[in-house]
């Protein structure tokens, strides 16, 4: 199983772990050939635990709803750390006017799609990888209606 989820001092509500882990290990085989063995820790936390880890990792001052480590030693063994903020999440939701699980499905695929490469610095980098989010949000969604 690629995809392991762990909650600190939180609830993320994450159903469907099993599938949703088959489904990232789908996710990586798509877009990143090579990778013969994927170890991705999902960590679900506050919004305070991340402000901290973002300013002491990424010496950003600033709330966030992702952090992905990539921690892989070679394409082919990919291995990662993210950590997502429910916090963020629920805010998120409420502002883009979508569910708190499906913003928290994207999020989680937003950092697998880092962990295959994908960027989000630039504009158009933002855009291909929203493009993304979205397919893996609409296959998933089509995988649980199974």
């Amino acid at each position: 199983m690629p995809a392991t989820f762990y909650e600190h001092q939180v609830k993320a509500g994450l159903k469907n772990k099993t599938k949703l882990s088959a489904f990232i290990d789908g996710v990586i085989s798509d877009y990143m050939k090579n990778v013969q063995t994927a170890d991705i820790n999902y960590v679900f936390c506050g919004d305070a635990f991340l402000l901290e880890m973002n300013k002491n990792f990424l010496e950003h001052d600033a709330f966030t709803d992702i952090i992905t480590f990539d921690l892989s030693e070679s394409r082919k063994a990919m291995q990662g750390e993210i950590y997502i903020s429910t916090h963020r999440v629920k805010e998120n939701a409420k502002k883009y006017k979508t569910t708190y699980t499906d913003e928290l499905h994207r999020v989680i695929f937003h950092g697998v799609l880092h962990l295959c490469g994908f960027k989000d610095k630039k504009e158009k980098d933002q855009k291909i990888m929203r493009e993304n989010e979205d397919y893996c949000l609409a296959h998933y969604k089509k995988e649980l209606a199974k």
